[in-house]
């Protein structure tokens, strides 16, 4: 046991020294020595430029621990495993630093002459170190006239009174004092930074003008002769009072960006204990110039009028992350220069036409994150700058009225239509709305200037399309994924979609369901350059289906079994992955031909694999050999003949499954028309005294658009006189006022047979599983088969089963699909009136779960 025991410590330190090593190294002028241990710097070549030491256990550093590295620029010795003492002049052989970070170590000891020589230096950071005030106030820093950035934040001072030796660092122009402890800061406290320029001065999280009873008047200006440029005062905890009396003492001072984020201004949302700002808040920023002011992460719930009406020069304002529910009139009065207005991740629900007034030259609005659903008409159009407005993640059900802009960003709202709406824009963001209707497309491709679309998950299933395609159009990229476009092409609907779409580079057609691609329907697409079919159900790519620009193709996670080498040889990156391949010689000459071409395949080789033959199965791409798919075959006279023979009756075959497959539409109406004529076939005569109506169609109301452009026109008498059946359905022939279950049952009880079309909104709507259920009980109680289920869509057998009424129906009858190809669509109406018109006895037993479903409609 002991013997294991060594061994395995030995192992663990071997492991130890190889991982170390990898860590600790010199590479062209860099020192890497994080995380090794150390307990003294080491010794590194004297052209090193940066040194890294962080990470290791030195306690101190001396005039000795360095020698001579004139070349040295950068320095890391922070987050030491335990206190750390720098000594005197510790640095004095690195006369050329720039940049010294000591951050993070904890607990530092400084001497007073700790940092002599260093007169180069640029940034000091000292960060994280438990120093207290007499980092300021004492001399520490005399010699570092070249300072530029000094870093002091996360450490113990409690007042900020520099020493006078700050006057002559005249570099200094970023100090960072955020969470520290400095509870006051008055007139004469920065004395030593009197007539100076910040670019950035931050004392954000201290605890600054805590005191309740804190002298305003007698407190002063704290930086009266001095620039601060960028302040950072957010995360201080200030009321509406506090940010008043502070905004009145510093009057006249030059502030270019304020920073007030993360305060308690507001009530928020439900309580009145707190004030939100007015027009006395911000008032002694007058005479400052400000250009930004950031009130963002609070409670504000309202924009109380004349709120900005001093901060004439303000071009950027930030208000997001608080509660506003309200915007006042003339809440923006005097932002005469604004240009940018940030109010994301608030509660506003409507948009007024006076919400933005006075806003002349604002050119951003970002209102995403909201709960906006109402945009009066003229909110936006007299904001004639606008360039940008972002309105993503909002309740919005139809288009806002816009002035001329650049950029729309609307996705992840509630639209269901695009309307009539003038736009104008290059960038179109629609996407996760809940549009349907691909005529939609054919609307936005008429904006003038349009160049990058975004219409992905939406619901497009359907085209009804008021106006074509522009021939000038200026669109290069267009996302069409996760809709339903298989839906829509099956009709033959909008297959002149991108005819017209000459300039289009990138399209975007992924999760459409597409199981063929419609022929011809990427002409016109000239200059495509790339093309994503990820996911979907594509078997088949027929050659010279791509346009010759095309050189990205994406087509993984489809079904391809043996893709034709040509479709693919002018790419010049294909992405096949996780496809269904069949591995046999024709797809072994793909393989080569690929590997010999330009052609870069995308993906891992692991996610490229073989389905079939089932010896194959999961079996890499790259790495299948097929035996005799390139041995030579005598051309004997018998092989010659039969070759022939057996060529010209295949191509016989296929000609004539060819012309089946293509026309069999065309091949059901001659065949009907025929055998009419021949056979003088007559119309099965109707009862028409058993029931009232010759079937019930029961369906989804969200469905209600599809049955009645599919079924209701080909099948109901009262859609035109050549239909034979007298169909009953909701929105017609349902009683008004009427419980609905009882409409449900006088339905079902009233009519010869009952059609449930099964989708997957049936599935979900509670009305529509309980009449299935009702027309399975009548099947039981008359022993007649008077349930028709047709299943639309690519539902599964374990999703259909998963409805108790319609698994015991599954398991009992067989139930209709609805064809995919739009030419079986006679075949399938003809094959269903049959089925209205066919009575069927059933003498079949009720099984135990057939018994519990009757007892349970009963």
């Amino acid at each position: 046991m002991l013997h294991h025991l060594v061994f395995l410590l030995g192992a663990l330190l071997v492991a130890q020294e190889v991982f170390a090593s990898k860590r600790c190294y010199y590479q062209d002028g860099l020192a890497n020595y994080r995380w090794c241990n150390l307990t003294e710097v080491p010794h590194v070549p004297k052209d090193t430029v940066t040194f890294w030491l962080t990470f290791n256990q030195i306690r101190q550093v001396n005039a000795s621990s360095f020698p001579l590295l004139e070349k040295l620029l950068h320095l890391e010795i922070g987050t030491q495993d335990f206190p750390v003492t720098i000594g005197k002049a510790a640095f004095r052989n690195l006369p050329n630093l720039k940049t010294l970070d000591l951050g993070d170590n904890k607990i530092l000891h400084l001497d007073p002459d700790a940092f002599v020589g260093l007169s180069n230096l640029n940034a000091l950071l000292l960060y994280y170190n438990s120093l207290n005030e007499s980092i300021l106030e004492e001399d520490y820093l005399r010699d570092l006239i070249s300072l530029e950035y000094l870093e002091l934040s996360y450490n113990h001072i409690g007042r900020l009174r520099p020493h006078r030796l700050f006057y002559h660092l005249k570099n200094l122009t970023v100090v960072n004092l955020k969470l520290n402890h400095i509870s006051t800061l008055c007139e004469g406290d920065l004395d030593s930074f009197q007539g100076k320029s910040f670019s950035l001065f931050i004392l954000n999280s201290n605890r600054l003008y805590k005191s309740i009873s804190m002298d305003w008047a007698k407190c002063g200006n704290p930086f009266k002769n001095i620039m601060p440029g960028t302040l950072d005062l957010g995360g201080n905890g200030w009321g509406v009072d506090k940010v008043k009396h502070f905004c009145t003492a510093v009057n006249g001072t030059p502030i270019e960006f304020l920073q007030l984020k993360s305060h308690i201004m507001g009530p928020g949302f439900g309580f009145n204990n707190l004030k939100d700002p007015d027009k006395d808040t911000f008032a002694g920023l007058a005479q400052s110039g400000l250009l930004l002011l950031d009130i963002s992460r609070g409670g504000i719930f309202s924009l109380n009028p004349y709120l900005f009406q001093t901060l004439g020069d303000l071009k950027v304002l930030d208000l997001n992350n608080n509660k506003i529910n309200e915007i006042h009139k003339e809440a923006f009065f005097g932002l005469k220069s604004l240009t940018t207005l940030n109010l994301s991740y608030n509660i506003l629900g409507e948009l007024y036409d006076h919400t933005f007034e006075w806003l002349p030259n604002v050119e951003h609005i970002d209102l995403q994150q909201n709960h906006i659903g109402i945009i009066a008409r003229n909110s936006f159009l007299k904001l004639k700058a606008l360039k940008m407005v972002d309105l993503r993640d909002n309740a919005i059900k139809t288009l806002p009225s816009f002035p001329p802009m650049s950029i729309y960003y609307l996705s992840d709202n509630k639209l269901l239509s695009i309307g009539n709406q003038p736009m104008r824009a290059t960038f179109l963001d629609l996407e996760r709305n809940s549009l349907s209707n691909l005529g939609d497309l054919y609307v936005l491709l008429q904006v003038p200037d349009v160049q990058y679309l975004f219409l992905g998950q939406n619901h497009l299933s359907n085209c009804y399309k008021s106006v074509n395609v522009i021939e000038n159009n200026q669109l290069i990229y267009l996302d069409l994924g996760n809709n339903m476009l298989q839906l829509v092409w099956n009709t033959g609907s909008c297959l002149d979609v991108f005819r017209a779409l000459s300039k289009l580079e990138v399209l975007h057609l992924n999760n459409n369901y597409l199981t063929a691609l419609p022929q011809g329907i990427f002409h016109g697409l000239k200059s495509l350059k790339r093309l994503n079919l990820n996911s979907n159900r594509l078997s088949y790519l027929s050659p010279g289906v791509f346009p010759e620009s095309l050189k990205i193709l994406h087509v993984s996670e489809n079904q391809l079994l043996s893709p034709a080498l040509e479709v693919f040889m002018t790419l010049s990156e294909l992405d096949i992955t996780n496809n269904r391949f069949f591995c046999d010689c024709t797809l072994n000459a793909l393989r080569e031909s690929l590997n010999q071409s330009k052609v870069a395949l995308a993906g891992s080789e692991n996610d490229t694999y073989c389905v079939l033959p089932p010896s194959l199965t999961r079996v890499p791409f790259s790495s299948v050999a097929l035996d005799g798919c390139n041995e030579d075959e005598l051309q004997k006279p018998l092989q010659f003949s039969l070759f022939v023979f057996t060529s010209v009756t295949l191509i016989m075959f296929l000609t004539a499954v060819v012309v089946y497959n293509h026309f069999r539409g065309t091949c059901f109406v001659w065949y009907k028309t025929i055998t009419g004529a021949l056979l003088k076939e007559s119309k099965q005569a109707i009862d028409t005294n058993a029931y009232k109506y010759d079937a019930y169609i029961c369906y989804s109301k969200r469905d209600f658009e599809w049955v009645q452009n599919s079924l209701l026109k080909y099948l109901d008498s009262q859609y035109s006189e050549k239909n034979r059946f007298a169909l009953c359905f909701e929105e017609r022939d349902f009683l008004p006022g009427e419980d609905h279950i009882t409409n449900i049952r006088d339905a079902i009880w009233n009519s010869r047979k009952t059609i449930c079309i099964v989708t997957r909104h049936f599935l979900k709507d509670g009305w529509c599983v309980e009449a299935f259920n009702f027309a399975q009980s009548r099947y039981f109680c008359d022993l007649k088969d008077v349930l028709i289920m047709v299943v639309v869509g690519s539902l599964s057998e374990y999703q259909l089963k998963k409805y108790k009424p319609i698994r015991v129906f599954v398991q009992r009858s067989q139930y209709m699909q609805w064809p995919e190809d739009y030419q079986d669509v006679d075949w399938f109406l003809n094959n269903l009136s049959h089925k209205i018109l066919k009575e069927k006895k059933v003498k079949k037993k009720l099984s135990v779960l057939e018994m519990q479903t009757v007892w349970t409609v009963s």
